[in-house]
């Protein structure tokens, strides 16, 4: 049985767009190709955040991915039909994906690299699941993301995840986990994920799997290489007055950027959030892609350079 609803063709600055369902209550839409390029996810974005603003009766949540919109509807209110047509009219409205201003907040937070938790995650995997992994070097995955990168040493990955702004392109996997891609494409960096996955991460940790930087909402399973630890960014008990509205921190379409400190000062600040003492650096700060665009095309050679070194470095390194 073939999935797909409908299709519609790219048009103009608008991709292409396949409907497909997803149940009884939930319908998919999937945006341009199979491809990681942040465009499609601004687009992604702006169509939910046009749905915050004007709400559709009987569409309970419409939740976006890197390129999707998971749309949840309540079939005894909204039709089918209304439902897609309430959607191509969410399309029309947006503005082309080049001249997208984005509702987003910069937050700034803390970050420990190679912190004792994150190394202890590391030692007991390598002590109960796989003491062969390539990923470990002396219970840290650091040195193992330096090498896959081609980078000359720690510290030039240090700087690599403080040096650019990080977009959430989507919230989820666990509740309040924000999947992050560099702002500033010279920062990209990729590596590999465990094989197999971790059974234990500390709340906090920071890590990357393939190009996407996430940060552990709740103590967890986890695959992705850890590098750092920053402060609590989801709390269902609402500790803190920052997680009074909502316990989720990082939303979709905000950034966050890294500021390095070290892990005494990450510990005493974390103590401080839970009793209430912290204040989290956030500026609303509305997101222009057009200005994205136009400083991504003025490193776009350097970034390349860098992207080549990248993947010759990782063809010699061995995959978990």
């Amino acid at each position: 049985m073939n999935a797909i609803i409908t299709e519609s063709p790219a048009r103009g600055d608008r991709p292409a767009i396949a409907y497909r369902a997803a149940g009884d209550r939930h319908v998919l839409v999937e945006y341009g190709d199979m491809t990681l390029h942040l465009e499609l996810n601004f687009f992604v974005t702006s169509v939910s955040a046009h749905f915050a603003a004007n709400p559709v009766a009987g569409l309970i949540e419409a939740a976006p991915g890197f390129r999707s919109l998971l749309l949840h509807y309540d079939p005894g209110t909204i039709s089918h039909h209304d439902l897609l047509a309430a959607v191509e009219e969410a399309h029309d409205a947006q503005p082309p994906v080049r001249s997208l201003v984005i509702p987003s907040r910069l937050i700034t937070l803390p970050i420990a690299f190679d912190d004792s938790e994150s190394r202890e995650a590391v030692r007991r995997y390598a002590t109960t699941i796989r003491q062969d992994a390539p990923n470990i070097r002396d219970n840290s995955n650091i040195d193992y993301i330096v090498e896959y990168n081609g980078l000359p040493d720690r510290e030039a990955l240090y700087a690599t995840v403080t040096g650019t702004e990080w977009w959430n392109a989507y919230t989820g996997f666990f509740p309040g986990l924000p999947f992050m891609f560099p702002l500033d494409p010279r920062n990209a960096i990729t590596v590999p994920k465990y094989n197999p996955t971790r059974t234990w991460t500390a709340e906090g940790a920071v890590g990357i799997g393939g190009p996407c930087v996430a940060i552990y909402p709740v103590e967890s399973p986890g695959g992705y290489q850890l590098f750092g630890r920053t402060i609590t960014v989801f709390d269902i008990l609402a500790r803190h007055d920052v997680f009074r509205d909502d316990p989720i921190l990082i939303r979709p379409g905000d950034r966050v950027r890294f500021e390095r400190v070290s892990e005494d000062e990450v510990l005493a600040l974390r103590r401080d959030v839970l009793e209430n003492r912290y204040e989290y650096t956030i500026e609303d700060d509305p997101f222009s892609v057009a200005d994205y665009i136009e400083r991504s095309a003025g490193v776009r050679a350097e970034a390349e350079k860098l992207g080549s070194a990248r993947e010759a470095a990782a063809a010699k390194t061995e995959v978990p």
